[in-house]
């Protein structure tokens, strides 16, 4: 007996060695991916009483924290003069809208204050942005992070009242701009999540106030798009627009950008070129410096201005009106709107009019919800208003497919871009026009999911790179008009591209080489880096793998 004891304890002891051999292999594949999202919320998790929050590589100054001109100080933001060596201060006035304030108007470029924790990108980008947040919030969701989720969109009615509006990230150099208008999309996704307010009658009392709130918030958000800077012409659609002269600041981290631009644009004369150049002198007199500050930029005010000179020639005010745009427009850069989309703000954009419609409706819904019919009955008809305008001038019948409007020189955009699938997404196609788009999903579909476009320029934002927000509108676009096996098998090819960098570097990153279906990145001109952390793929990443096992026995999210 006492050997068949023996046996026993000898039999136990090579199972545990064997289960903790098991439980010391590395993970492999999605399993791996999804271990290292889960772990890396907090990784990228941010509170303005953190000091990690308050730092910044783009702008290398010493770290300032603002407060609204009104709020008082609260007592653990004083403390952060000495826990983070930081100099808190107060905006000299009340903003009421977005680019009431310049970035000039404050002595020193420094993080704005928001009152609760949020999820960050990762790499350069250290602060909250306005469409990135809505992937994480996704993310954050399916990973049952539901209070961090709600966190986010009350930092971002706090932006809305106190900095004039969903601003393009808490930064001041970010005051002069918005981003693609997520919102109503972020304040469903809370309002509908069952986790984000207790179940009980209490619960559903602070449910109904907090919508509340957020739809009066909304309403005043809303009101950005509808100024006159951001009508697109007499066509009743709205275009991307900066507030601010000259180039941003913030790519004073970047010294070279405007500079490849200026080389480009010198070596490649086109259509464009002519209204994207000035003659200039590297070191203008004052005669000159006074000249290009109306026909360039400021080379007194604007360090990146000053740097911005290439082989006698400088960028026009109409290009940097075009960039700012851009970059409200979050694809920073591409060719899709001329050289280094140069003339964003020339065009009524598929994205924007798509989203500004979901907006619309989500306002519709919202004031039903709150018993408010006659409001109801107004957003319906700014519904209505814009999808009209949208099939008149941004569906093209002959080719099947959405294009951007040029409504300065009154023709459309023949530069195939993935944002021309999201009236998949806002509801804006018919069956017969989701039917042809379905048809030519080949223009973007490579091995490793959807590039952003089919042409090379050797910037981040065309092919052969892909990136996980406009991979996710495509699929959940395709998904919700019946388009299941497409969605499923573009969700497969994203995720197994996020794999197998993953398998690579351990990391994830902000774009993807979706032709040979790895993070292998190699940009010319721009943003050359690809970034690590990374927030909105973490986020699209779960939602793929909800998408890809909706109905398997096992839940993906774990």
């Amino acid at each position: 007996m006492k050997y068949f004891s023996a046996f026993l304890i000898l039999l136990a002891a090579l199972w545990f060695a064997t289960a903790q051999t098991r439980t010391r292999e590395p993970l492999s594949g999605s399993a791996a991916t999804l271990s290292y999202i889960h772990s890396t919320w907090a990784t990228l998790t941010r509170s303005d009483t953190d000091c990690r929050s308050l730092a910044d590589v783009k702008v290398n100054a010493h770290p300032v924290l603002y407060l609204p001109a009104d709020l008082p100080t609260p007592p653990e933001v004083a403390a952060l003069t000495t826990a983070c060596h930081v100099d808190v201060r107060h905006l000299p006035r009340r903003i009421e809208k977005i680019g009431d304030m310049q970035p000039g108007d404050l002595p020193m470029p420094g993080l704005l204050y928001l009152p609760h924790p949020y999820v960050v990108p990762g790499g350069r980008f250290n602060e909250m942005y306005g469409w990135d947040s809505y992937f994480i919030l996704l993310g954050l969701e399916a990973d049952h992070h539901a209070a961090l989720a709600k966190d986010i969109v009350d930092n971002f009615l706090f932006e809305i009242e106190h900095y004039g509006g969903v601003l393009n990230a808490n930064r001041t150099y970010y005051l002069t701009r918005s981003q693609p208008p997520l919102l109503t999309s972020m304040i469903r996704a809370v309002y509908e999540n069952a986790a984000s307010f207790p179940a009980t009658a209490q619960g559903r009392i602070a449910a109904r106030a907090w919508l509340q709130q957020a739809y009066t918030l909304a309403q005043q958000d809303y009101s950005t798009w509808q100024r006159p800077e951001h009508k697109a012409g007499d066509t009743g659609l709205t275009r991307y627009h900066g507030y601010g002269q000259g180039p941003v600041p913030e790519m004073a981290d970047d010294s070279d950008y405007y500079i490849d631009v200026i080389r480009w644009l010198v070596q490649h004369p086109g259509t464009y070129n002519s209204s994207f150049l000035v003659k200039g002198a590297e070191h203008p007199s004052d005669a000159e410096s006074a000249r290009l500050r109306t026909t360039s930029c400021d080379v007194h005010t604007s360090v990146v201005c000053m740097r911005a000179w290439y082989d006698g020639y400088r960028l026009s005010h109409d290009f940097y009106e075009g960039d700012r745009a851009m970059r409200e427009s979050g694809f920073d850069p591409s060719f899709r709107f001329g050289p280094f989309s140069g003339a964003t703000d020339h065009f009524a954009p598929v994205d924007l009019n798509c989203l500004l419609y979901r907006y619309e409706r989500d306002m519709e819904h919202f004031a039903s919800l709150l018993g408010d019919p006659a409001a109801a009955l107004q957003w319906d008809r700014r519904a209505q208003a814009r999808y009209r305008a949208i099939q008149r001038y941004l569906w093209q019948p002959k080719a099947g497919v959405f294009a951007d409007y040029d409504f300065v020189r009154h023709r459309a955009s023949d530069y195939a871009f993935i944002t021309s699938l999201y009236p998949l997404w806002a509801g804006v196609a018919g069956r017969d026009e989701s039917q042809q788009m379905v048809a030519k999903l080949n223009r973007f579909e490579r091995a490793g999911g959807l590039a952003t476009s089919n042409y090379n320029s050797g910037l981040q934002w065309d092919e052969p790179y892909g990136w996980a927000p406009t991979n996710w509108i495509a699929v959940e676009g395709l998904e919700m008009n019946g388009y299941r096996a497409d969605a499923v098998r573009l969700a497969r090819k994203f995720n197994a591209t996020v794999d197998a960098g993953f398998a690579a570097d351990h990391t994830l990153r902000e774009k993807y080489n979706v032709v040979t279906g790895n993070a292998h990145v190699t940009v010319s001109t721009g943003y050359k880096a690809n970034q690590v952390g990374f927030g909105w793929t973490n986020g699209v990443y779960l939602k793929m793998e909800q998408l890809i096992h909706a109905g398997a026995d096992e839940p993906v999210v774990r």
